[in-house]
Parts: structure tokens; sequence; C-alpha cells
């Protein structure tokens, strides 16, 4: 039974030491109570739990916390994949509700499983999410000072259960002050996938991680034979091209676990149940 998270980038020249250390407090604490929700629950029950945990933290850019968009809204988007389903589930550019990644799992038992935008929002009201806004005053204050700090942010999880059995979760916040309507990579293969494997989540900049289809391309590399180190190297130097921003955290059905960022400091805690792991 492995786990390992991701709660975005931190960057040494715009964020102190103390919020640094409460980051990593904060990650071994949701790694550590993860890894124990893990022993008596499914993986894909676990990566939900260890990601509404991130969201709840205000450290973190995904439910309270969020980013603002450039017309001063809070819209978020969160996916979940089980691995020995294949099914895949999410919310694109939610409003006012706590935990995304929740409303994600409610839409795994439909038809339609990837909602966006005000249907999502209906769809959560309608399944007895109540209103709740994520806003709070840091993000208020950047957004009227134009100036979105720390904007490369998203959480995620990968799970491993005690069956052998692989799930993902990934939430975001958004990058700040985006276009309205834009659409992350969170919510798509690019930025969460999982099969019988391999499982990945990523963080950093959705377009970039659109452009390389990376979560997808690690997996299906480690499907077809890769090991997992040499499918993230393969899949990280295809995003060279373009100078590609991100951070992604996986672990493979034999229970390997890895992470990989292209421009530093990714955020991660993983946890195998003897040793914890955090970033430095």
């Amino acid at each position: 039974m492995k786990i390992i998270i991701h709660g975005g980038f931190f960057s040494e020249s715009s964020t102190s030491n103390e919020t640094k250390l409460a980051k990593q407090n904060a990650l071994v604490r949701i790694v550590k109570e993860t890894h124990t929700f893990l022993k008596s629950h499914s993986a894909l029950e676990t990566v939900v739990f260890a990601v509404s945990l991130l969201e709840n933290d205000e450290l973190f850019n995904a439910g309270i916390g969020s980013q603002i968009q450039s017309d001063g809204k809070i819209r978020m988007s969160a996916s979940l994949m089980d691995g020995t389903s294949q099914l895949f589930s999410g919310v694109i550019n939610i409003e006012e509700v706590k935990n995304p990644i929740k409303v994600a799992e409610v839409l795994l038992k439909y038809e339609d499983r990837v909602l966006g935008g005000e249907g999502a929002t209906a769809f959560a009201r309608a399944s007895g999410f109540e209103k709740f806004s994520t806003e709070i005053p840091q993000r208020r204050a950047e957004y009227e000072a134009k100036a979105a700090a720390n904007g490369q942010g998203t959480v995620g999880c990968v799970a491993l259960d005690r069956d052998g059995k692989l799930a993902v979760a990934t939430s975001t916040g958004g990058k700040g002050f985006e276009i309205v309507g834009r659409v992350s990579d969170s919510a798509t293969v690019a930025g969460n996938y999982v099969n019988e494997f391999c499982g990945v989540s990523l963080t950093g900049v959705g377009e970039d991680i659109l452009s390389n289809a990376t979560a997808a391309k690690i997996v299906t590399r480690v499907t077809d034979g890769f090991t997992i180190e040499k499918a993230f190297a393969k899949t990280f130097k295809e995003l060279e091209a373009y100078d590609g921003f991100a951070g992604a955290i996986g672990i493979d059905r034999e229970g390997n676990i890895f992470h990989q960022d292209s421009h530093p400091t990714m955020v991660f805690a993983s946890c195998d149940g003897v040793k914890t792991e955090v970033f430095q």
C-alpha cells in the first residue's frame, strides 16, 4: 500500500521559508493520514479522501484558496479515475463548491461523467452539495493587486491499495486571471490518468501539459513495458521542445513511486507505511 500526493509548485523567490515549512508539514500530515485511511479503503476511495484534505487546506490552490479568474469569480476543475474499471469522471469550471473532487466522485456513477460550467454547478446543487465560497482574503488581495502569486498550483494523489489496484485524483483552482472558459489539464487525461499498470497526476501550466498529453503518455509507456523512471524521462524530455512547465507524481503496479518536475520545485509527499518523503 503506497501513496503519493502533490500540491503544486514552490517558488523560492516569491515564497517565504515559513510558508515552505507550513506546506511541508501539511503534506506530511495529509499523506500519513491518507496512508492510514488506505489500510481499510480502496485506492479509489483513498485518492478522493486525500484530495479532499488538500482542497480543504488554503495553503494549496484547489478548493479553499483557489485562484480568482479575470472576471472576479472562482471556477475550479477536478477529475477522478479508477485504474481497474478505467472509468474517468470530472468537473470543469465548477463554482461555489467546497470539494470539486467529491462532485467528480458522484459523477463516476453516471453515463455522462464529465460536466462543465453551469451544468457542473447545477449537478452539484442537485446532488446535495451546498453553495460554498472557496475565496480567501489572500486571493482577493492578489486579484485586486493584479498579481497572481504562486499561480502554478494543483493538487493530486495516486494510490496503490492492498489489492494492487490503482487510482488517481487531481483538483485545481486555476492559474489566476485566466480568460473565462479556459479549460485546464486537471480534468483531462493529460493531467490525470491511470490504468492497471500505472497512475499519474500532474501540476504545472495546463496548456503545456495538454500539448504533451503528459499523464496519458507516461501511463501508456509503462503499459508498453517502460520502467516508470524511463517513461517519465522520455515524456519530460518531450516537454523541452517548448520549455514545458510541469511536475508529475506516479506509482506503478509494482509499487514503484516516482516524481519529476521540469522547473523545480514541485511540492509533494509520499508514504509507504515505513518511510515518509517530502519535498525539500
